[in-house]
């Protein structure tokens, strides 16, 4: 009896491979056995296997593209409008047979205030569906590395405290990791074309117990000292836009005591249990240890 032969994985362009959510796509791909060609504006920055391809890939700058899709049959890619049209006449020029984009939940559920978030990542899904490429988009909603940008890890590790607005403000903090093993499965598995993926982590978690969690996680006591929403606009003023302030503060605000949506997906797909917030603080336990 002749041995079944496995077909070999597409070749996948993973763009924005520096990222959170980018990286650990590259990981688990390998992982797989996929071929993986990463991208990135500055990829004599990332620290990759030699089995990688590296290839500069900048969105905004059509003149790379080309030779970052050549050969490649499916694609991760990050939701930028502005250079949309360009790649993806880029890549039907490739033949490119898959596209799986991380999106944003905000598409389907959000608050008025996130609505300049809601454009961004529905322009980028419109235009994909118009290319007639396949697609896989995946909607995450609250990333548990947003607390990274907040200045968390360094008011915990210099104080033992965390300044900000909303303690009982809900997320599901969704693990990176958990977001790009449905995107491995959705690029190297059958049955994912053409479908859109609400994804969250496995539990509603206020950001006082996400403090508590951390606590825990790194065996440390440390405070929550409640900011108003002014101080709050006023400390994240030089860290993220107008328009960024005005999104993340409305939803702490709507949010305030009131349990977030979550989804299975993430096991459904990958057949492992979303990663908890505890996980997600021990895999990163030394950003907040001093």
């Amino acid at each position: 009896m002749n041995k079944p032969v496995n077909k070999p994985l597409d070749k996948v362009l993973v763009i924005g491979a520096g990222g959170q959510v980018g990286a650990s796509v590259v990981e688990q791909l390998l992982d797989a056995g996929a071929a993986v060609r990463a991208g990135a504006r500055n990829p004599e920055k990332l620290s990759l296997p030699d089995s990688v391809e590296v290839v500069r890939t900048d969105l905004l700058q059509p003149e790379t593209l080309k030779a970052a899709l050549d050969g490649v049959a499916k694609v991760f890619l990050y939701a930028v409008p502005q250079g949309i049209a360009d790649f993806l006449d880029a890549a039907r020029a490739a033949g490119v047979r898959q596209i799986v984009l991380l999106s944003s939940q905000t598409v389907v559920d959000a608050f008025p205030e996130q609505k300049p978030i809601t454009e961004m990542h529905q322009a980028v899904e419109e235009a994909i569906v118009a290319s007639g490429i396949p697609y896989t988009f995946l909607r995450p909603h609250n990333f548990a590395t947003n607390i990274l940008m907040w200045g968390w890890p360094e008011s915990i590790r210099a104080e033992g405290r965390v300044r900000f607005p909303y303690p009982e403000s809900h997320s599901d903090v969704i693990h990176e990791k958990d977001i790009a093993a449905v995107a491995v499965a959705a690029l190297t598995g059958p049955g994912h074309e053409n479908r859109a993926y609400f994804l969250s982590g496995p539990e509603s978690v206020t950001q006082r117990r996400q403090l508590e969690i951390i606590s825990e996680v790194i065996g440390r006591p440390l405070e929550f000292e409640e900011l108003t929403e002014a101080e709050a606009r006023e400390a994240l003023a030089p860290i993220v836009p107008v328009w960024v302030m005005d999104a993340v503060v409305g939803y702490w605000a709507h949010s305030d005591g009131i349990p977030t949506h979550l989804s299975d997906t993430v096991e459904r797909i990958t057949g492992r249990p979303a990663r908890t917030f505890a996980e997600w603080v021990a895999d990163h336990a030394a950003a907040f240890t001093p």
